[in-house]
């Protein structure tokens, strides 16, 4: 009889490597979260770390200064670091991404020139797809790219909204519309990749065109800055549009989906750590505190409420790793990438909501963890595509894979 493999089981270089991430969790980031939080702060003192621990080179070659390591234990150590804060994980998300369009798309001079870099958190990465006027409609994005005849340099302008890592960002992997006839409008999109000065809301020199308005206020995922682009005559030269001018001209939209494909694994590990993170916060609430003179776990209200919140962990969690390893394998993950966002995504804010039922009022009270968890939830909800869109995606690969 065939013997089912065990999903959850880690290599001893993930078993090691999601311990160390742990243990740095724990100590460096749970204790300063709150703090950081109520006052919109970028955790500079942890991202230092980061940088010493290797984290912003988890999936670049080795070749290139970085770890090397596959997506599904990129995931692992992504759910580690939001059990922990997901603003921590929104730091090193965006920058995966870009890692990723390069690895697999870029130059070999593009990966030589930024890949080593970014694996030291030297520079760090952001992309953008959204605009004021378009969320989920990428296609409708307004924003162009025009080449001068003259100099052979392609012209941006255009704003972008949403994006994270904006300012403190070294790169921005940008779509534009460099073709604005073409049928259909998905066709005439290019990414370029668009370098800037870390921090500063405007670029100047070599840099110049590219404003970064002050930061959007939010309702929670704070300390990472979510914040606008404004591309104004920005020069971007041939060679840095993603695979270079002859191959990756048009080529924006493809790219971009492709790399939010694995981004929705991501979210997904996100889902699942601020779940696990709500749960481990409900379990010992629920021991110490204390109605009709026994621990409110020993009524069963409350132990259904954490057998349904564990059980949708666990099953989050399975969804994750398998589409991660399925890309790992070289195959599609589209599908199994959506159902994973979907279901992780909901599962947080639903784990985290219960979590915040158990503690009662305490809940409501900034003095315990789980209300900066409340308001950090609902981001995951919207990051990398709604659920609506989710469910548009499922529903047209099951279409596609079970044709008739």
């Amino acid at each position: 009889m065939a013997v089912a493999t065990d999903l959850l089981t880690k290599t001893d270089e993930q078993k090691a490597i999601t311990e160390m991430v742990r243990q740095f969790v724990d100590n460096e980031i749970i204790p300063h979260a709150e703090e950081y939080d109520a006052k919109d702060e970028f955790p500079a003192p942890i991202v230092e770390q980061m940088k010493e621990l290797g984290l912003f080179g988890v999936t670049i070659p080795e070749e290139y200064g970085g770890m090397g390591l596959d997506l599904t234990t990129y995931a692992m150590i992504v759910e580690e670091l939001s059990r922990g804060w997901i603003s921590i994980s929104g730091i090193v998300n965006t920058h995966f991404i870009g890692s990723y369009l390069l690895m697999k798309y870029g130059t070999e001079e593009q990966k030589q020139y930024f890949l080593p870099r970014m694996a030291t958190g030297e520079i760090r990465a952001a992309f953008s797809l959204s605009e004021p006027e378009c969320g989920s409609d990428v296609q409708a994005i307004k924003s162009t790219a025009t080449k001068d005849p003259e100099t052979g340099e392609w012209v941006l302008n255009g704003q972008k909204m949403w994006v994270t890592n904006g300012l403190n960002s070294g790169v921005v992997f940008v779509l534009m519309k460099s073709d604005p006839k073409a049928d259909p409008p998905y066709k005439g999109m290019t990414c370029f990749i668009t370098e800037k000065e870390p921090g500063a809301s405007v670029n100047t020199g070599k840099f110049a065109g590219l404003t970064i308005p002050p930061k959007i206020k939010k309702m929670g995922y704070k300390g990472v800055e979510s914040t606008e682009l404004v591309y104004d005559g920005y020069r971007c030269p041939p060679d840095r549009i993603l695979g270079g001018e002859e191959a990756g001209l048009g080529q924006g939209f493809r790219q971009m989906m492709d790399a939010l494909e694995v981004g929705r694994v991501n979210v997904a590990a996100r889902g699942v750590g601020i779940a696990q993170r709500a749960l481990e916060l409900a379990l010992r609430y629920s021991q110490e505190r204390k109605t009709f003179g026994k621990p409110i776990c020993q009524h069963q209200a409350i132990q259904f409420k954490l057998a349904d919140m564990a059980t949708k962990v666990e099953a989050a969690r399975l969804l994750t790793y398998k589409a991660a390893r399925l890309k790992d394998a070289g195959q599609r993950s589209d599908l199994e990438a959506g159902m994973a966002k979907l279901f992780a995504s909901e599962t947080g804010k639903e784990v985290v909501e219960q979590a915040f039922r158990i503690h009662g009022g305490y809940g409501y009270s900034k003095e315990y963890e789980i209300e900066r968890l409340y308001r950090d939830a609902p981001l995951l909800l919207i990051g990398e595509g709604t659920s609506e869109i989710q469910r548009m995606v499922i529903g047209r690969k099951l279409i596609e894979r079970n044709k008739i």
